[in-house]
Order: C-alpha cells, then structure tokens, then sequence
C-alpha cells in the first residue's frame, strides 16, 4: 500500500513556546526535507478550533512516482504550561525541591538511575543549579550582614535584614540567568510531572479525554490510509493515555477505517509511569502492549539525555503480558547518521536542540526521517519494519525504486494475513 493520504495527530512536550513557534520550525524543516530529497512539498496556513486547542493544516507532496497528502493536527497545552511559568519563583523553587527530596526518600530518582543514568543526571541537573545559585547569593548576604554588624547594628536586625537580600538576590539570579539554565523551566516540568502522576491536574486529564474523542472522532470520518498519532518528549506518555482513553471510548477503534499507528520519540515515560500511583498509567501501558489493532512504535536516541535510551517501556515498568505482546517495536536513531559531521558537533553538547532534531529535518538521508514520516508514501509500519527499502524508495533510482516497493507490498500483504488469521477464534487457529 503506498500512502495517498495520512493523518497526524502531533501532540505536544511540556514545551510553552506552542503553535505559533512549532508552526514556523515545522514550515522551515519542511523546506530543508524538499531539498534534501529534490521534491516539492507545500504547507497551508493552520487554522485554528474555535476552543484554542487544536490547530491543523495540511502538506502536499510530491515526487517523481507519488504524491501524499497529509492532514496535520497539533493538539496544544501551552497555555497551561505558559500558566505554571507565571508561576511566583518562590513557590516554584520551594514545590520543586520539596518534590524532589520527596522522590528521592521513595527511591525514584535511584530507579530513573538505573534505567538511564543520563536522565537521572538531567533531573538533578536543576536543582544543584539552585544549590550553586543559592550559595552564591548566601555568601552576598552573609558578606552584607558582616557589613551591618561592622557598623554596629546588631545581629537581631543584620539578620532580618539579610534574609530578604538573600530572597530578593536569588529570585534575580534565577530570573536573569534563565535563557542560558532553564532552571525554573525544569523545576515547573518536575512539579508538572509530579502532579499529573497523581492525577492533581484535572485540567489536563480532562482535554486529554476531549482528544480522545478528537481521535475517534476522526477514525471514523477521515479517508485517510492511515492515522499516526506522534508524542515527542512528554508528549510520549500524554499521546498513551489519549489512546487507551480513545480506545475506551471506541474499542474497535483500530478496526475500522484506517491502521492507526502510535510513534512515541525521544519519550520519558519513567517520570510518571515509576510513581506508585500510576497503576492507571501503567494498566494502560498494558492494555497498548496486546492492543492487536495498534502498531506502537518507540524511537529512542542515546545522545538525547532527556530521553529513555534502552528502555523497555513495558517490561520497565514490571509489566509482563506474555505471548500476547506485540508492542512497541523499539527502533533506535543515530543522530550522527542523520546530520552533517561540521553541524553535529556544533550542537551535540545543546541538549534542548538535540532533543528537538526528532522532529526536525534530516541532512543525510535515513530511513529514520521525520518529515519523509509525515510527508512519505510508505505506511510507517513498513518503514520502521523495511528501513532499507523505504530509504531505497526515497533515494534509488527508478529500478531500485520499483524493487523496494515491491519488497514493501508484499512485507505488507504477509502482515495484513496475518493481522486477518490474529482476529479468528483461538479454535479456528488451533486446529489449523
């Protein structure tokens, strides 16, 4: 099957910059990808729901031998997010650090350790920022109230003094080093994480569920060969519980109209699945590992230290469902083998930047390719599944061309059986 039109349901991290500067870096790599691969790719304007929270538009794109059209919806949480960074510093610092020590007592930032140590080296990393920025305005105020008792006030008042220079110094720190420490960014995301694992944001639950219906409403109304829901960053956990909620809603969600296929990048779903209170988030987890009308793909990079590389994310979180699972398929990405080596190692030490080049073009050409994802013709099942061939479609010549896709459709024609001998009763099968 070569992929006329797809439908991607993008759902946003933890990221406040939102539409307006996701849609201006989608609109930019969507041009270096025509480039890339001498093809022509034109982007609408996005046009936006009524309620704020979906905006969408749409990308055609042709090539030689096919055209794809693809119908883009971006699921929007910035102005929660932009809400929890108006936030006062000073709540934000004393609720982070209380969050923090509290997921060290239970044992949770050992666990992030030992299922990536990067990442637990990463959520620590804003913290002993504070640490270094509180002893430094400490020692400013200590050196002030030296200065006041060498004067002769005494030290009942030196102190009281002392102590809102102490508060006014940091929270400037904090404020005026931002851009370069995202300090109070990461502190928000922890507190985020932390309250969304123990369900104390009915806010986001509730749009969470409203794109659930968003999803099943779409299954049954587009004509489009398939339905791609992508969770980059935090939105790796989010675009799992918007499925398992879809699939509540509609349990043969996966049955009917297009195959509908999950593809979690660069995802962290530890920070809240490692929670004792998640037995919700994890039944959930279990429910998309057996699902057997849902391909779930997981794309993990060892450079991206905000990411989980090598993990499982079922068998991780103790889940273990047998011979029935069929999810995810886990692909690792290379980053070098997808950027030029003068640019990799220009920003491979940005960890912001190298986090955010799963949803960016490509500069070589690589069966892992997120635009070729959106915009290409191969299903993404049989992309992740043939990689070789699907790079073969997009690079080779004409005879190449012709070869991959045949590899390609007959993959497709094996799966598509045996998707069809999966759905007969388990006697039928037996006595086969």
């Amino acid at each position: 099957m070569r992929v006329q039109h797809r439908h991607i349901i993008y759902i946003q991290g933890y990221d406040p910059r939102g539409l307006a500067q996701y849609y201006r870096m989608f609109r930019t790599e969507l041009r270096k990808f025509g480039r890339l691969y001498q093809l022509q790719a034109t982007i609408s304007r996005p046009k936006v729901a009524p309620d704020d929270e979906i905006a969408s538009w749409t990308i055609d794109t042709k090539a030689e031998d096919w055209q794809t059209r693809t119908s883009y919806d971006f699921l929007r949480f910035e102005d929660f997010i932009q809400q929890d960074l108006a936030s006062p510093i000073w709540r934000t610092v004393l609720s982070a650090v209380w969050i923090y020590w509290r997921l060290v007592f239970a044992g949770t930032i050992a666990r992030f350790g030992k299922a990536n140590w990067r990442f637990a080296t990463f959520i620590t990393y804003p913290h002993l920022m504070l640490l270094l920025e509180a002893v430094g305005a400490a020692g400013i105020a200590f050196v002030f109230e030296k200065g006041l008792n060498a004067i002769g006030i005494p030290d009942m008042f030196s102190i009281a003094i002392a102590i809102p220079i102490f508060v006014a110094l940091l929270g400037a720190m904090l404020k005026y080093t931002e851009n370069a420490t995202y300090v109070l960014y990461l502190l928000c995301d922890t507190i985020w994480t932390w309250e969304f694992s123990h369900r104390e944001r009915p806010e986001w639950d509730e749009r969470i569920d409203r794109f659930a219906q968003h999803l099943v409403k779409t299954a049954k109304s587009t004509d489009a060969d398939e339905i791609v829901i992508v969770g980059h960053s935090s939105g790796s956990f989010l675009s799992t519980e918007m499925l398992a909620r879809a699939l509540k809603l509609d349990p043969a969600l996966g049955r009917h109209g297009p195959r509908i296929v999950l593809l979690t990048i660069g995802g962290n779903f530890p920070i809240v699945g490692y929670h004792a209170v998640s037995k919700q988030f994890r039944d959930h987890l279990r429910q998309l590992a057996i699902e057997p009308s849902i391909d779930w793909i997981d794309c993990q990079a060892r450079k991206d230290v905000m990411n989980f590389y090598q993990f499982d994310p079922i068998t991780s979180h103790g889940i273990d469902v047998g011979a029935l699972r069929r999810n995810p398929k886990i692909v690792p990405v290379r980053f070098r083998d997808i950027i030029r080596p003068e640019h990799y190692h220009k920003f491979r030490w940005q960890f912001f930047r190298v986090h955010f080049q799963f949803v960016m073009a490509n500069e070589l050409p690589n069966a892992y390719d997120f635009f070729m994802i959106v915009c290409g013709p191969v299903p993404l099942s049989a992309r992740m599944a043939l990689p070789d061939a699907a790079l073969e479609v997009a690079t080779g010549d004409s005879a190449v061309r012709d070869r991959a896709w045949q590899r390609i459709e007959t993959a497709t024609m094996a799966g598509e059986s045996a998707a069809d001998l999966s759905k007969r009763e388990p006697s039928v099968r037996r006595s086969g």
